[in-house]
């Protein structure tokens, strides 16, 4: 456990934001345009991901979460800035992460800036490139628009799965497994009702949640609100699935708990993106974040109620925390012993 806070917490625990994907609009393709995109790329903060042809395009890539910043230039951009000394660049910035936005935005007004100096020369009238900023879904930059799908991911998870991990732990130290196990119920009956008590807990504290941040903290759900419950439901049976295998693996609650809250409780927060970007970390922790239930939810709740997505935008998330929910339950029903000697 040291050895994991340490490598977690060196690399996760940073807000400067390294590696972000963004995507260029060029209509103007000059010498000017071409230096300053030069600029991002051989920026450590910006990775140019696509180059766009037209601005009905800036909307479908952010819709596709595979880009963080739209950097827009108009045309004639390096005529403007010979013969009027100014010219224009837009910004566009997924601001349904408030702080990663706002960070963003700095770092490219820094280059723009950077630039604008080399290439003034101590000249009488200097250029002047003036920047126009625009944030996507979340244009009053509200810390809710983050916080609220990062609290329903880790609050769904941490306490289903801590409530499922001790109930079959708990029937073995209190000796009534002997009666289920020479009751006629096949192991899968056991096991599956053991979690359905806790999904309607759950049911119940995902309605509180959405009903305090709509009518509380004023985030609107842009998105399909039965979509929402079946994904969150979806995320549910996941965490309830992940605890019956914790419980059915494990000898003790005490076990179970220490399992289900401080193994968990790490890369729930720290690698599933609510905290700090994925992106800044290194690659295997990029690539352990994607067996992190939570990151893929996470991106859902984002997706549908503040970008207000649809299933064809969010199919593959929830195609993994189904796979992800199939291969918990398999293991458990698997782990369950029918005899405890």
């Amino acid at each position: 456990m040291p050895v994991v806070q340490i490598v977690i917490f060196g690399f996760a625990l940073t807000n400067e934001v390294k590696n972000a994907k963004i995507a260029v609009l060029d209509n103007s393709k000059d010498e000017a345009t071409t230096s300053l995109i030069a600029e991002f790329s051989n920026s450590r903060y910006f990775d140019v991901e696509k180059n766009l042809v037209s601005y009905n395009q800036v909307q479908q890539e952010f819709k596709k979460g595979k880009i963080k910043l739209a950097v827009i230039f108009p045309q004639n951009f390096s005529r403007d800035l010979q013969h009027l000394n100014k010219a224009q660049v837009q910004l566009i910035a997924d601001a349904s992460d408030p702080n990663v936005a706002n960070t963003l935005t700095a770092y490219a007004n820094a280059i723009i800036a950077d630039y604008q100096n080399s290439i003034t020369n101590n000249r009488k009238l200097p250029y002047t490139i003036n920047t126009e900023m625009r944030m996507l879904y979340n244009p009053q930059l509200k810390g809710a628009y983050n916080f609220v799908p990062g609290v329903m991911a880790m609050v769904l998870l941490l306490v289903c799965t801590m409530m499922t991990a001790i109930t079959i732990v708990k029937e073995k130290e209190m000796g009534t497994m002997e009666i289920m196990l020479v009751s006629p119920m096949r192991p899968q009956i056991v096991v599956i009702a053991k979690a359905v008590p806790y999904l309607l807990l759950s049911i119940v504290n995902i309605i509180t949640i959405l009903l305090l941040s709509v009518f509380v903290l004023e985030l609107p759900i842009n998105g399909s609100i039965t979509l929402l419950m079946l994904e969150s439901i979806l995320f549910t049976l996941v965490s309830l699935s992940l605890g019956l295998l914790i419980s059915a693996a494990v000898a003790s609650q005490q076990t179970a708990m220490f399992i289900s809250l401080v193994a968990l409780f790490l890369p729930t927060v720290m690698l599933s993106g609510f905290m700090f970007p994925i992106e800044n970390m290194p690659l295997p922790l990029r690539t352990v974040s994607n067996i992190v239930p939570a990151k893929w939810y996470y991106i859902i709740v984002k997706s549908v109620m503040i970008k207000g997505l649809g299933i064809k935008d969010i199919w593959k998330e929830t195609l993994v925390l189904t796979g992800m929910l199939i291969f918990f339950l398999t293991m458990a029903i698997k782990k369950f012993k029918i005899r405890l000697a």
